[in-house]
């Protein structure tokens, strides 16, 4: 992050693994994450969609130049720290946009996490193929 820059907010997400330090300033609607712009580093449409999902509500899109720093998890979870990363920058910017974001769900944490392999089995859940004789 360059010196000297101000951002109006900030917003820290988290999904899985994934964790999000989101910074808002005034602007195009440019979305840079990691130092890259987010089309190259989230090449699925889906994932761009996840991103997008709390400024299409707030109708904000174009409003603000988004820079973000994601670390851990895979592209999935990333992108859903970062979405919630937005989320919350947006309503720390404006209260008038916490309703909306908190009724789409953008504001609460998704708890769910990775189950853990369990020991005399191959992953979770699955187990070795029982053999009776």
């Amino acid at each position: 992050m360059a010196r000297g820059t101000t951002y109006l907010s900030m917003g820290t997400g988290r999904r899985k693994r994934s964790v999000a330090r989101v910074y808002l300033k005034p602007g195009t609607g440019g979305i840079e994450v990691n130092g890259v712009p987010s089309r190259e580093y989230f090449k699925r449409d889906v994932l761009q969609m996840i991103i997008e999902q709390p400024l299409r509500t707030t109708h904000t899109l174009e409003r603000y130049d988004i820079k973000a720093n994601i670390c851990g998890g895979g592209l999935s979870g990333q992108a859903g720290a970062l979405r919630h990363g937005i989320a919350r920058a947006l309503a720390g910017l404006d209260p008038k946009h916490q309703g909306p974001l908190r009724q789409g769900g953008f504001l609460t944490r998704d708890p769910r996490r990775r189950e853990r392999k369990k020991y005399g089995q191959r992953g979770a859940r699955a187990r070795f193929q029982f053999s009776k004789r």
